[in-house]
């Protein structure tokens, strides 16, 4: 009797009188925070009824609700945004699409919401949320900067981790529409070119695209957008090629799929040197976007009987695009050098740092070469499979990293390998023990 009278006065003229109020809820027993609480909730189950409709004879009747009123609903809930009973309210605002063909809900609600769930404070749908980026692109944008921002700032030790942040930003999933899928890549695109290709920024888009993928293939196939609502449909084979995850090939065939890459991407490459940096740029993004491929492109070098050309200027491109002063050509000469070195070697059972040091140096200089992101590259991947490089493994590392200051970039290396060897089962369990050894040293540093 008591909740009945309480709710009867909620949603009576009787509240606007505070004072006789006040008397008669304490009268009934009840505090003012206990009133106040069934009048937020008679208000917001009062206004989403309006803008929801009602139900008569199972059909959803909807009165007709002015722009103006929606906005002035949406400003309403500015004070309210993080109180749990108003959160049905925000999702049937930020889901509610009138007749007008301008924005009707407050921008600074919009802004506040965003802020709101960026911060954790309040927990929509995923429906709703979508709908928010897709009406407000301030929000996706900082939806997005916020991701890599937090990415970036943090100490993670595993892909998994890092895949677990991007999964929890709800933007892979949103990404499904093309819409905020472009959004998203642009800010990805502008942080790669000012931050000149950073390794952590670059793991951060292959795990979103992997997680962006998984996110489309489980929608309804009704629902679904066709690849070239994403990616340039001028480079459609290249997309299907890079597409294929290598763990869904057998792998005696990643070589073979990895040339077929090499290939398209050389042609287009060359027929792109008469065009714009733009669209080199645009194929490098490409690439990029699936670095996976890069990745066991350079473990297949040192692991299997290759076609050393293909697979090198494979990775000469990835690490440097653009053939301008003729610097990928030296890239892929010195990199043939070492490699040619590295392989030599490669099945020695005793090393030492200085013989390996040697090695390089006999060849270039790697504080002054051309590209030294892909001779760590390649050197790394020698100390974790090659025969004698365990045993210098944790000493050469500690060099690369305070010669070159290359740290994060050696870290991010071996987190994408560590992944990729629990995913494919490597059976080498020495090698799975120094990886996870060197990635607590470089972690740790």
């Amino acid at each position: 009797l008591q909740s009945l009278l309480c709710h009867l006065l909620s949603s009576s003229k009787w509240e606007s009188n505070e004072a006789e109020t006040s008397v008669f809820v304490s009268t009934l027993g009840y505090t003012s925070a206990d009133y106040y609480c069934h009048l937020v909730k008679e208000m917001v189950h009062s206004l989403e009824m309006e803008l929801k409709g009602y139900q008569f004879n199972g059909l959803n009747i909807r009165g007709r609700v002015s722009a103006h009123r929606v906005n002035a609903v949406s400003r309403f809930c500015l004070p309210l945004i993080t109180l749990p009973d108003v959160a049905p309210l925000l999702e049937t605002l930020l889901l509610y699409h009138g007749d007008a063909s301008e924005e009707i809900l407050s921008s600074e609600f919009l802004e506040a919401v965003n802020e709101a769930f960026l911060k954790k404070k309040i927990s929509l749908s995923e429906s709703s949320i979508f709908s928010l980026w897709l009406r407000h692109l301030p929000s996706l944008e900082k939806a997005t900067l916020c991701l890599l921002d937090q990415l970036v700032s943090a100490q993670l030790s595993s892909l998994e981790e890092v895949a677990s942040v991007i999964k929890d930003s709800l933007l892979p999933q949103a990404a499904s529409h093309p819409a905020i899928f472009r959004i998203v890549n642009e800010i990805f695109k502008n942080a790669l070119l000012e931050t000149d290709g950073t390794p952590e920024v670059m793991t951060i888009v292959q795990v979103f695209t992997q997680l962006f993928l998984q996110a489309r293939q489980n929608e309804n196939e009704q629902h679904k957008f066709p690849l070239k609502a994403y990616f340039s449909c001028h480079h459609q084979r290249l997309v299907t090629a890079l597409l294929r995850h290598p763990f869904e090939l057998p792998t005696a065939l990643w070589c073979q799929h990895l040339n077929h890459i090499s290939d398209m991407l050389r042609a287009l490459v060359e027929d792109t040197n008469n065009s714009s940096l733009a669209d080199l740029f645009e194929i490098w993004f490409l690439v990029t976007c699936f670095g996976e491929w890069m990745d066991t492109a350079a473990e297949q070098l040192l692991k299997a009987a290759v076609d050393q050309n293909a697979l090198l200027w494979l990775l000469a491109f990835y690490y440097c695009p653009q053939n301008e002063n003729q610097q990928r050509t030296q890239t892929m000469v010195e990199a043939q050098a070492v490699y040619s070195r590295l392989m030599m070697l490669f099945n020695c059972e005793v090393l030492s740092v200085k013989d390996l040091e040697a090695a390089v140096h006999s060849v270039t200089n790697i504080e002054q070469c051309c590209n030294p992101h892909l001779i760590t590259h390649l050197l790394t991947n020698f100390l974790l499979f090659s025969s004698g490089g365990h045993t210098i493994a944790q000493a050469f590392i500690y060099h690369i990293t305070e010669a070159t200051g290359t740290n994060k970039e050696v870290s991010s290396l071996l987190i994408r390998t560590a992944y990729r060897i629990n995913r494919n089962g490597e059976e080498n369990q020495r090698t799975v023990k120094l990886l996870n050894e060197l990635l607590q040293k470089v972690t740790l540093k």
